[in-house]
């Protein structure tokens, strides 16, 4: 099999959620001499990027995203180890996690998959964040990107108290802040100074990898 086709199988395995298949031929491409990068970019991302896209335009439900996710992972599992030998550069680190209060975690979990499925590095914080642990995150970890979700308009203050926190402890210049969720929108995100907002999983990529384009 040629590199192109190896790639071709797992982007379209990953696709079907063929998590064993694609961990398999994962395994075969590094035998065959293909490096951890092109396996990642030509293979596993290319894969997820058609699931992002195809479930963006309702060809794809979460319950298949979810699958193809699981099918990315254990692609990844075969190439962490070598892709931290390698020195391929991550597209960026992110923080993501529920604002406090706010318990709900189906679209953060699919925003986070979608985003290591684009080859970020993520730092899952859960639900229920309160303000000061998304600043200790962003002081430990120092990503680029910071993302917050929440799914009842009673938490969505809690956005807001976030931002003012980083202000206060002088990071919120350090890091990109994304906003989503069910009752979160564009002026929202404009009215209490994040940078983006994105309306679901697929769209959080693209807007993130715009923010750190």
């Amino acid at each position: 099999m040629t590199k192109s086709d190896i790639l071709e199988q797992i982007a379209s395995n990953l696709y079907q959620g063929e998590d064993d298949v694609v961990a398999t031929l994962v395994e075969q491409a590094l035998d065959q001499g293909v490096t951890p990068g092109e396996i990642l970019n030509g293979g596993l991302i290319a894969g997820m990027d058609e699931v992002g896209k195809d479930f963006k335009a309702g060809e794809l439900f979460v319950p298949e995203v979810l699958i193809a996710a699981r099918a990315m992972h254990a692609g990844m599992n075969v190439l962490r180890p070598l892709l931290a030998e390698s020195d391929v550069p991550s597209a960026g680190k992110y923080v993501i996690g529920t604002v406090q209060g706010d318990l709900h975690d189906i679209g953060k979990n699919l925003v986070r998959m979608m985003l290591e499925g684009a080859g970020f590095e993520t730092i899952d914080l859960g639900v229920d964040v309160k303000p000061d642990a998304f600043v200790a995150a962003v002081q430990e970890h120092q990503p680029q990107l910071l993302g917050m979700s929440a799914l009842l308009t009673t938490t969505m203050p809690g956005m807001k108290a976030t931002i003012e926190a980083l202000q206060e402890a002088g990071l919120r210049d350090r890091v990109k802040i994304m906003i989503g969720g069910a009752p979160v929108t564009t002026a929202f995100a404009e009215q209490i100074g994040a940078d983006a907002y994105a309306p679901d999983a697929a769209t959080a990529v693209d807007v993130a990898r715009g923010l750190v384009a």
